[in-house]
């Protein structure tokens, strides 16, 4: 009897040391809390990064994704992130010194989305939007933006105005209050943030695109290759076998705004970028 214990014990033991260490202990994930009134677009980043987690699951083991209780602003959570802080996913814009502080995982998430820029306007302001014909007229209005958003480098170095603010949602009121004239946003934010606004007399502005290349990937921190190296493998044997983009057009907010690019109906104004992005993971320059 004494012997078949042994040999049970030695069995369990043996059964132990096979397990591998992931098993053990998941992954964990935490991520920024969704900003109030941008749910509708945001909520893709989190189901685009569990699917990648999930495709190399078997390779890496398992996780748990959460969301951090609190709102942070854009600069917040880039701290947060350097620091191995309350987060240690993000997902943003990308431009110099985003590259600089943290570790960039370089394949674009929204594909061209992020590339091409439409305004939120006050609707009384329409008509005055429909007699800008050259980047010079546009010059003479002001645009609203988060402070450390990549694009408030591109649209200064551009010789754009630009009010900022160090939260998303004081934007609104902003715009309302006449602080500045348009909010540049991509074209899969717009028209949800249009909805979510309707009722302060806010829209889409109907005929111009800005456009210039801003990419917009995950984050992590730089001292996190392992994690960083996941996400890339997973993102792309998502890509790989098409759930990448499935995912992407399942949401009418891309798939507007994917109409919107190829009806070639605006006016595009091209603008510079004031330091050349790296290439991204495919190779190309964004």
């Amino acid at each position: 009897m004494i012997g078949v214990l042994r040999h049970a014990a030695a069995g369990l033991l043996l059964a132990a040391a096979l397990i591998p260490a992931w098993a053990a202990e998941p992954l964990r994930i935490v991520l920024p809390m969704t900003a109030p009134g941008s749910e509708e677009h945001t909520a893709y980043f989190p189901l685009l990064l569990r699917l990648a987690l999930e495709k190399t699951e078997a390779r890496d083991g398992p996780f748990i994704i959460t969301h951090y209780s609190y709102d942070l602003t854009s600069a917040r959570r880039s701290l947060e992130l350097q620091r191995n802080g309350s987060i240690n996913v993000m997902w943003d814009g990308s431009n110099a010194q985003r590259e600089r502080d943290l570790l960039a995982i370089r394949i674009p998430l929204l594909r061209e989305l992020n590339d091409y820029r439409v305004f939120l306007i006050r609707r009384e302001d329409e008509a005055r939007f429909r007699k800008v014909r050259t980047l010079d007229d546009l010059r003479k209005l002001r645009a609203g933006a988060g402070y450390n958003w990549p694009s408030v480098d591109v649209l200064r170095h551009n010789g754009l105005l630009v009010e900022t603010s160090a939260a998303y949602h004081s934007l609104f009121p902003m715009l309302l209050a006449k602080r500045f004239d348009y909010m540049p946003r991509g074209v899969h934010e717009a028209w949800a943030e249009e909805k979510v606004h309707a009722r302060e007399d806010l829209m889409v502005e109907p005929t111009i695109f800005l456009h210039y290349k801003v990419p917009f990937y995950f984050f992590v921190n730089r001292n996190n290759a392992a994690l960083a190296g996941r996400i890339e493998r997973g993102l792309r044997l998502a890509m790989a076998d098409g759930s990448f983009d499935r995912l992407l057009n399942s949401y009418p907010a891309f798939r507007r705004g994917l109409a919107e690019i190829a009806a070639h109906k605006r006016t595009v104004f091209e603008l510079e970028l004031p330091i050349p992005h790296p290439p991204t993971a495919d190779g190309s320059s964004r």
